[in-house]
């Protein structure tokens, strides 16, 4: 399982992006964050074609499909929309993984129960 953010697991972290200027603020071992993918799509683009991991907020199983074939690193969506995402992504074999924003340390078990790619803390998001 995949855990960002947490006090006692180092990890990279997700860099809110709204443009291309602040892309070119970022750091290279940065994650970019697309919020929502429906008004983000170029900078989707943008990030595929210059091999940038991005992850990519999702509001329907229509925009994980779509964020996985524009090759998203992560997908981060509500509980219960991960549990269907998931059975999609494994069945598709999608290389985009999918991940939940939790609160608290007992939604990594949680997550793990449902067999959830990954889980991100707020302490792992931010903003340029």
């Amino acid at each position: 399982m995949l855990i960002f953010g947490h006090p006692w697991v180092e990890s990279p972290r997700f860099v809110k992006v709204f443009s291309l200027e602040d892309i070119a603020r970022t750091q290279r071992e940065d994650i970019l964050l697309l919020e929502p993918l429906s008004v983000s799509i170029d900078l989707a683009k943008h990030c595929r074609k210059n091999g940038l991991a991005f992850a990519v907020t999702i509001g329907s199983l229509k925009e994980a499909l779509l964020a996985n074939a524009l090759e998203a690193a992560y997908v981060i969506c509500q509980h219960e929309q991960a549990i269907e995402v998931q059975k999609i992504a494994e069945e598709y074999l999608f290389d985009t993984k999918i991940l939940v924003l939790v609160e608290e340390e007992r939604g990594i078990e949680t997550m793990a129960r449902f067999g959830i790619d990954g889980v991100v803390f707020p302490a792992a998001i931010v903003q340029i």
